[in-house]
């Protein structure tokens, strides 16, 4: 082999036995490092991420690096394109209510929450998920699964978080325009409590931006290429995602904390 590389026994084997540098155990480091953090994000998370989660960690490491190491890893977030949902004839719009949180500065918890539906796909069927989140901390509060888009799946989901948060009176609750929200049973709920209705103007989907990116994230890093044999499953994947959401996900608006992580500096 010596004579095949041209080089001598005696430097062949120096080399051998040589020493890694500082600057590779330090990348050795980071590479393990990488992977613990990549693996705990159940493997959702790019460079951007990993390299706020190495912070609070301690470690400050360039983005860019944080790239190089996750390509010599084989690492990548997981993003998929995911297929959309038709908004025609799913809308009914009710320019009686007006776009409440528009332009408010978010100062507090329970000042604003936002609600949605999504549809997913479960054996050849649709089911719905309803999702509250608390607008300021990104935290979901509450959510229901079923089988039908209605007043009753986001009653279920707007109850569940009112049961865990008790606000105050003049909460802002937030959505877009379906008619499962504008629904008397749902608008007297809130009446019932003293919350503020709020709704995206006609056409300005973006008004609902929190919820959209929610969704998107969960799709796209957890729910895309499952198949859960029935809604039971489905229902525990969602549990599981939600959780990790609330507990470990780091934000950007929020600092790149979690949103029980923002909550809890709050107090602190």
């Amino acid at each position: 082999m010596c004579a095949h590389l041209r080089v001598s026994r005696s430097g062949y084997y120096a080399w051998t036995r040589r020493e890694p540098s500082k600057r590779a155990v330090k990348e050795a480091e980071l590479i393990d490092h990488v992977r613990r953090i990549h693996a705990a994000s159940r493997g959702y998370y790019g460079s951007p991420r990993i390299r706020h989660a190495l912070r609070h960690e301690g470690l400050t490491v360039a983005r860019s690096t944080v790239a190089r190491v996750m390509r010599r890893a084989q690492l990548q977030g997981r993003s998929a394109r995911l297929y959309r949902r038709s908004r025609v004839g799913q809308r009914a719009f009710f320019t009686s209510i007006a776009n409440r949180q528009r332009g408010v500065k978010l100062e507090r918890l329970n000042q604003i929450w936002v609600g949605d539906v999504t549809y997913l796909r479960l054996n050849g069927h649709w089911r719905y998920l309803a999702v509250v989140m608390d607008k300021h901390s990104r935290r979901i509060i509450g959510w229901s699964l079923g089988s039908q888009r209605d007043a009753a799946l986001t009653l279920e989901a707007f109850n569940h978080a009112w049961r865990g948060r008790k606000p105050e009176s003049g909460l802002i609750f937030h959505s877009d325009r379906g008619i499962e929200y504008a629904a008397h049973q749902y608008r007297q709920k809130l009446q019932q409590h003293g919350v503020v209705q709020s709704m995206n103007r006609p056409g300005k989907m973006n008004d609902n931006a929190h919820m959209e990116s929610f969704f998107h994230s969960m799709k796209s890093e957890h729910l895309y290429g499952q198949k859960p044999a029935d809604e039971v499953a489905l229902r525990n994947s969602l549990l599981s995602y939600i959780q990790f959401y609330n507990q470990q996900r780091l934000h950007s608006s929020i600092g790149y904390l979690s949103p029980a992580g923002f909550e809890r500096s709050l107090v602190s």
